[in-house]
């Protein structure tokens, strides 16, 4: 029992001394000369073409389908692979200059998709499907253009046609006008000339009152 007691009265005297004595930091101190190296950027994950992802193989820096083919777009590369094949294409793009490839790139890829939906005839089918229809439509322009030449015609005729009227009904309008005017002016003239008007101002016709005294018994 007293060994402890003593014990505990020699733990309460280690543990007053640590609280007393100043705390000392364990890290060392950081001088300008021991500073950190900055961290490294992320490393940039560079993605292989659709060619080169489609025929799986390394893309190399300077990888003729990269610019042509991109990774966000394999379906153009799988088609012309499909038709073509992908020794006919770098074939095809290291004979022309770099100013020509792209165009050459999209022929070959209409072209495929176009052998893919109609493998008979390919791209010739909706050439000649093309020119049936501008056919077609250049002779339902040249029918249009004939039915209004046409109608163009026979307004003009008729437009003639009612001015000859007009102009041959005119004189005959002032003709007939005449006609039927003139005896009504012959019997105005008649009248103003033939009738006599002395007899109601002479008093000598009136007769004497004898004679109208007769005529009222």
């Amino acid at each position: 029992m007293a060994a402890l007691l003593l014990l505990l009265l020699l733990l309460q005297h280690h543990t007053s001394s640590l609280s007393c004595s100043p705390l000392v930091s364990s890290s060392p101190a950081t001088s300008p000369t021991n500073s950190a190296p900055p961290p490294l950027p992320p490393a940039v994950v560079v993605s292989p073409c659709a060619a080169c992802k489609t025929l799986r193989r390394r893309c190399v820096e300077k990888c003729v389908f990269a610019p042509y083919f991109p990774p966000t777009d394999p379906l153009q590369f799988t088609m012309a692979h499909r038709v073509f094949g992908a020794s006919n294409i770098i074939k095809v793009l290291q004979d022309l200059p770099e100013s020509q490839r792209a165009d050459a790139v999209k022929s070959m890829v209409y072209e495929a998709n176009a052998r893919l939906r109609d493998p008979v005839y390919g791209c010739a089918g909706a050439i000649f499907s093309l020119q049936k229809q501008i056919s077609e439509l250049q002779c339902q322009l040249a029918k249009a253009q004939a039915e209004l030449l046409h109608m163009q015609c026979q307004q003009g005729n008729l437009i003639a046609l009612n001015s000859m009227e007009m102009r041959s009904a005119a004189p005959n309008t002032t003709q007939q006008f005449k006609e039927a005017v003139a005896p009504i002016f012959q019997q105005q003239q008649y009248l103003n000339y033939n009738i006599d008007t002395s007899c109601f101002l002479d008093e000598n016709c009136l007769g004497t009152a004898s004679d109208w005294e007769s005529l009222w018994k």
